[in-house]
This record gives structure tokens, C-alpha cells and sequence, in this order.
């Protein structure tokens, strides 16, 4: 993955932050990290026993599947799962970029901060803890 920069009238209309206003937008820029990734890219992983990378990754642009198996679960930026994270998980998977993605990495204790600072990511949150529950 190649780091990029976040730009604030770009991520205003990615769905995950719509809600947002420009000071909560700029406290998200200066607290994550935002990668290209290329079509195969692992993002993260979850094996049962191991440990887990517990940040929550947020699919900016693009699209990714989880992988279970065999069986891919395709989302894009506007879909339930496109949020993740290996320790909302209870399933063995990997997250795949499926094309060339923009894809920001947050970590879990930054996300606990936004959510304590009543930051809206609890719609989005909701829905995709019920699509990953629904798909394990």
C-alpha cells in the first residue's frame, strides 16, 4: 500500500463521514492514515487464536471483499461493509482489495475517542456489525 494524503473536501463525501462537520472531518484527517491499495491487497486479517490488529479500517474509494473461505462478500464505499475490523469479527477471513482503492486506517483507540466525542459513525457502525454478523 502507498500512503496518500486526506483531503477534507474529498473525505466531506465519502458516506462513513458524511455526518461530520469540518472540525470533526480535520480531527479525523490528523488522527488516521489514508493508503492506496492495488486490486489484491490484504488489508487485514482475522485467523481465530491469533492475535488481532484491532484498528478499524474504512473503505474511502474503491471496493474490497471479505473472504471466508471460498465465499467473497464484495462491498464498495456506500455499502454496509464499508467499514472493518478483525476484532468486530468472530470468523476467520481476510479483507481483499478488489481494485485500486483509497482505504484509511484508524486506530481503535483514535475510533473510541471520535464515537466518545459523539462523532455519527453510529449508523454506519450498526450496519456493518449486522452485515458481518449476518455473513459469518
Amino acid at each position: 500500500m502507498i500512503p496518500t494524503v486526506t483531503h477534507l473536501h474529498l473525505l466531506q463525501h465519502t458516506p462513513f463521514f458524511t455526518d461530520l462537520n469540518r472540525p470533526q472531518l480535520q480531527w479525523v484527517i490528523d488522527h488516521s492514515y489514508e493508503w492506496q491499495a492495488a486490486a489484491g491487497v490484504i488489508v487485514a486479517v482475522h485467523t481465530e487464536g491469533e492475535p488481532v490488529d484491532d484498528a478499524v479500517w474504512v473503505l474511502l474509494d474503491g471496493g474490497w471483499n471479505v473472504e471466508i473461505g471460498e465465499r467473497h462478500f464484495p462491498s464498495g464505499h456506500a455499502d454496509p461493509g464499508k467499514w472493518f475490523s478483525a476484532a468486530d469479527v468472530s470468523f476467520d477471513c481476510r479483507l481483499v482489495v478488489t481494485e485500486t482503492s483509497y482505504v484509511m486506517k484508524i486506530e481503535r483507540k483514535e475510533m473510541q475517542v471520535m464515537i466518545n466525542r459523539g462523532f455519527a459513525f453510529d449508523r454506519h457502525l450498526d450496519s456493518g456489525r449486522c452485515y458481518y454478523r449476518d455473513i459469518a
